[in-house]
């Protein structure tokens, strides 16, 4: 027990009758990594908020090097020495790194306020550890999602914490920002800070966990020594069952062309470009993935697609007629629809429920008179994207906050087919999905695509391209590299073109 620097005894949370957290009992061990997994809704970022002072139990007690403690705000968790890093990002776009890792605890000259050059350097220090790349003077909106991903780390070590929550911190990385990550948390398990892990990617938490600790339904139904068990008993721990295969396909041919980009480009500021003259098709019922690594242009891709970026060039076609408006609003019109990578700021509207936030992109189908909505059919509509998509919403009134990750992105995706597409572009899909709600998404895609529907998706997972894709391009450094049957394809030739598409003539699809 001397090691046990945090103890939860018989935590309960309820909100409004539902209970997230049923009598969890859990030990924080000292120089440790304690890894905490479960599905989506399983009760772990109710169990994390919690420990970082945002959320207050029910019932139940918290001790800390065996003395009872209240942290009733996240300025109590970080003055006993507690930080997080959320799995949704918290960074003030308006401001620059070193002012969001120095937010609300500045570096200051006395009267002459804040030291900014001080702020810089001591946040260069902390970016330069992790490798990040990134000057600390860069707006933080300008940043790509996974260099954010590493300001909040570096904005979590830079509290100097005795505990650090880590929920779903490689979500956004690439391989070798991970790498790095690695040998953060290493070095900080050597100065006996306790790590808790939170994270989806099964393989990742096998290879940096000490402890395992595994949440289902809010209740806990494992603890283990992670070099006692495997990925099996995790996954068995978490469902109830081995896991869910996601890659078995609904079997059917796809048919004619439906989408194609031509000599699609996006100017980079710095000079070259983001999207450097892609072109590619993908038919009826086919499922084409794009894989790259971060950086690779695939989501400016998408948004050049989606009518985001004005100043971009090429052509896009639906059903072999070039599409001419430059706005999102009207490419969803014409038959496009886009699942973001960002969820919580590009796909959902935080303020809304469930129901309006399904329904919002499609209002027009709902309208009779001219200006009336058809409440009826907008509710049947809404139920029906609930059941299909395995949504798991007791009341679709409810703020869509009050969700799991899971079931968020799950919101969006029904919001994106409420519209009715002809072809469906997904950033991302799973990022931040745990393997049974990956599973529901994965069989979605499938059963669309055996429906029709033409779909393109991006990842940077390597066995979800090589699993999902009827076919398989390869982008790196805004170019496409290649574009090759699934049946032909192997991880080695896909990595090895991800990693040299700058030696490589661009590609036609």
């Amino acid at each position: 027990m001397d090691d046990v620097i945090l103890e939860l005894k018989d935590i309960t949370k309820a909100y409004s009758g539902i209970v997230a957290l049923k009598k969890a009992n859990l030990k924080l061990h000292r120089g440790a990594v304690n890894v905490l997994v479960g599905e989506n809704g399983a009760g772990k970022s109710t169990m994390m908020r919690i420990i970082a002072g945002v959320e207050r139990p029910t019932l139940g007690e918290i001790f800390l090097d065996g003395e009872r403690i209240e942290l009733s705000s996240p300025a109590d968790a970080v003055r006993h020495g507690i930080g997080i890093v959320f799995q949704e990002l918290n960074l003030f776009g308006n401001l620059s790194v070193a002012e969001n890792i120095f937010a609300t605890r500045e570096i200051t000259r006395g009267l002459r306020g804040i030291d900014h050059k001080a702020q810089v350097e001591k946040a260069n220090e902390f970016l330069n550890r992790l490798e990040a790349g990134i000057s600390a003077e860069t707006l933080a909106e300008d940043l790509p999602i996974g260099q954010q991903q590493l300001v909040e780390i570096a904005r979590a070590v830079s509290l100097d914490t005795r505990i650090l929550i880590m929920d779903e911190p490689t979500s956004a990385l690439s391989a070798a920002e991970v790498d790095v990550l690695f040998r953060v948390i290493a070095d900080l398990k050597t100065r006996g800070v306790a790590i808790v892990y939170i994270s989806h990617r099964l393989e990742e938490l096998m290879r940096i966990g000490d402890y395992i600790t595994v949440l289902k339904d809010g209740e806990i139904t494992g603890h283990a020594l992670v070099k006692d068990i495997d990925t099996r008993w995790i996954v068995r721990s978490m469902i109830g069952s081995d896991a869910k295969d996601f890659a078995k396909p609904v079997e059917h041919e796809p048919g004619e062309e439906v989408f194609r980009t031509e000599d699609i480009c996006l100017p980079r500021a710095q000079g070259g470009y983001a999207v450097d003259h892609v072109s590619l098709g993908v038919r009826r019922g086919e499922i084409l993935g794009i894989y790259g690594l971060m950086g690779a242009g695939r989501s400016e891709l998408f948004e050049c697609i989606m009518g985001r970026h004005a100043h971009s060039s090429g052509k896009v076609f639906v059903e072999g007629e070039e599409l001419k408006g430059r706005d999102t609003t009207r490419r969803i019109r014409e038959g496009l629809a886009l699942i973001p990578e960002d969820r919580q700021r590009e796909g959902l509207v935080q303020s809304m429920s469930i129901a309006d936030n399904l329904s919002m992109a499609s209002l027009g189908q709902f309208v009779r008179a001219g200006f009336h909505i058809d409440l009826k059919r907008e509710k049947n509509a809404i139920l029906e994207a609930i059941r299909s998509l395995s949504i798991k919403a007791r009341n679709p009134e409810f703020d869509v906050t009050s969700m799991s990750g899971g079931n968020q992105q799950k919101v969006v995706i029904g919001k994106a087919l409420m519209t009715g597409p002809k072809v469906l572009l997904m950033d991302e899909p799973s990022r931040g999905i745990d393997v049974g709600a990956k599973a529901d998404v994965f069989r979605t895609m499938r059963r669309l695509a055996g429906e029709g529907l033409a779909i393109l998706f991006s990842t940077s997972d390597l066995e979800e391209v090589m699993a999902l894709s009827d076919r398989i391009a390869v982008m790196s450094n805004g170019r496409l590299v290649t574009v090759v049957d699934r049946r032909d394809a192997t991880e080695e030739m896909i990595v090895s073109a991800s990693a040299e598409g700058h030696k490589t003539r661009r590609m036609h699809a």
